[in-house]
């Protein structure tokens, strides 16, 4: 009568476990990742048209997160929901020169700046 009893006990309690478990599990699955807001401040000389995000050295830049926005020379930006992570970043600036930014980590309050020596070291490079 006991070791029927504490069988059903056990078996209860290793349902209401997997049951416990199998919530968290889908629960911790349908959490999105903390998005950033990040800034990117351009202290070049020249407007920057478009900005890309792709992750590290894959190169799937996706949409241009400035939309029909120009960020203007000596201005900042915010930009809401980029996913912390290390991204390499691909900027256009207002003669279509491209700048791509390696391996830059991304993660929440941080500022990007981009002066003149950037654009002209990233244009510089991708003419050779």
């Amino acid at each position: 009568m006991w070791r029927s009893y504490l069988v059903d006990l056990a078996r209860n309690l290793m349902k209401k476990a997997f049951a416990a478990l199998a919530l968290a599990v889908s629960f911790m699955q349908a959490l999105p990742a903390v998005a950033a807001t990040i800034k990117i401040e351009n202290a070049s000389s020249w407007d920057i048209q478009e900005v890309y995000f792709a992750p590290f050295r894959q190169r799937d830049w996706g949409d241009d997160h400035l939309g029909k926005q120009v960020l203007k020379a000596g201005k900042t930006l915010s930009l809401n929901d980029v996913e912390p992570g290390v991204w390499d970043v691909r900027l256009v600036d207002e003669d279509d020169d491209e700048c791509v930014v390696e391996g830059q980590q991304i993660s929440a309050s941080q500022t990007l700046v981009i002066d003149d020596e950037d654009l002209m070291n990233c244009q510089a490079a991708s003419e050779q």
